[in-house]
């Protein structure tokens, strides 16, 4: 089908929507039937537990939860707890991850047999590619980001918003996350899950959690970095051209009917 990646813009979508979405596309692009494709989206207030979840860095008792309109989910993507909802572009790139020099060599094939098994993606090298796509649009936006060693993510360090007249005090002393990264690769090597860039957020949902099991990092959002904030529209074509460059894609915009 070409070198290239359909990216559709969702609007707003529940999670298990988004969820059961992504498995439809994930098995056509298995199947041959679809090229690789980046979803962009946002969602209601959720909180999602990934495979290393711990449930006591959830703060918030069920009747807050409810009161806020909060859906919680335990999924099957990599990580701790995060938060999901309006103001944050969510990405999911649906990527066959055989492509591009993004799986390696079960032992088998790098002894030269004939392997039985699907080769290991690399899953480390596909997220530090997330990730500096993700540095690349922040910096096209105007924001200076970076990756932290050991930790998953894209980062700003605290001399970015020393100038910040309405940023808290604790982002000028530690380093403050701004996007977060969760990922599963599935048995066909697709990968599901992606990305959360703060763009203008609620950021006192963050208090419910203790986010990605991190509590000694703040969080932050482009919201308090520009003035004037960019367009939602005008963040998403950017993250998608960073995306596709980093990646090696030519990326098409193209409408997308969910069912």
């Amino acid at each position: 089908m070409g070198n290239y990646c359909e990216v559709h813009k969702l609007g707003i979508l529940p999670y298990d929507q988004a969820w059961k979405l992504q498995q439809r596309l994930a098995a056509e692009i298995a199947a041959g039937k679809r090229p690789p494709t980046l979803l962009l989206l946002q969602h209601p207030h959720t909180y999602t537990f990934g495979r290393r979840g711990n449930p006591d860095n959830l703060l918030w008792d069920s009747e807050e939860l409810t009161r806020r309109r909060i859906s919680v989910h335990w999924v099957d993507r990599g990580g701790d707890v995060t938060y999901h909802g309006p103001g944050q572009l969510v990405g999911y790139p649906l990527i066959p991850l055989a492509v591009g020099g993004l799986m390696i060599q079960n032992s088998e094939q790098a002894a030269g047999k004939e392997s039985t098994r699907l080769p290991q993606a690399d899953y480390l090298g596909y997220i530090r590619k997330l990730e500096r796509s993700l540095i690349s649009a922040l910096a096209r936006l105007g924001v200076a980001s970076g990756q932290l060693n050991g930790l998953t993510g894209v980062w700003v360090q605290p001399h970015v918003p020393s100038r910040c007249l309405r940023c808290p005090p604790e982002l000028r002393s530690s380093p403050a996350k701004i996007a977060a990264i969760g990922l599963k690769v599935d048995v066909k090597g697709i990968s599901r899950h992606g990305f959360a860039l703060n763009i203008n957020p609620d950021m006192s949902y963050w208090e419910g959690i203790v986010g990605c099991g991190l509590g000694d990092y703040p969080v932050t959002c482009l919201a308090d970095l520009l003035d004037p904030l960019p367009a939602l529209d005008t963040v998403m074509n950017v993250v998608a051209e960073s995306f596709g460059r980093v990646l090696d894609y030519e990326m098409i915009m193209k409408p997308l009917e969910i069912r």
